[in-house]
């Protein structure tokens, strides 16, 4: 306890970790939102598939997330921007804003994409990020 009170890094890494576990919590809440996020199931084998379809779907998308956001990084390093790797320890795959959790779902078959590839990302114009001489 003393450790706590006496050590500011110690601080900063718990409220970073605690940060993380709030956010897998709130990702979960927002893909949980059928039935006002209650699950009223009376049978412990329901309620259990329930809980293990939510820790599937957000397993998913932090898996989407660390794909894409690992493809955006080394597209900007290709373009020979500069990353400061301690802003990059921040980042968190937790995120599902651009997922549409609600709404309708077009499933396009005439647009598979083959073995190792991977949906194209946003272009992103570079020279704005650049350090100027």
């Amino acid at each position: 306890m003393l450790d706590w009170f006496r050590d500011p890094a110690l601080r900063r890494r718990v409220q970073a970790g605690l940060n993380k576990g709030e956010a897998r919590n709130a990702l979960a809440r927002a893909v949980f939102m059928h039935r006002l996020g209650e699950i009223r199931d009376r049978g412990l084998e329901n309620q259990s598939y329930r809980a293990s379809g939510l820790t599937l779907i957000t397993a998913a998308i932090t898996l989407w997330n660390t794909v894409y956001i690992e493809n955006a990084i080394n597209q900007l390093k290709k373009k020979g921007l500069p990353l400061n790797d301690q802003l990059l320890s921040h980042m968190s795959p937790l995120g599902w804003e651009h997922i549409n959790l609600t709404g309708d779902y077009i499933w396009r078959t005439n647009k598979k994409l083959s073995e190792g590839k991977y949906r194209p990302l946003r272009p992103v114009d570079v020279s704005q990020y650049k350090k100027q001489p």
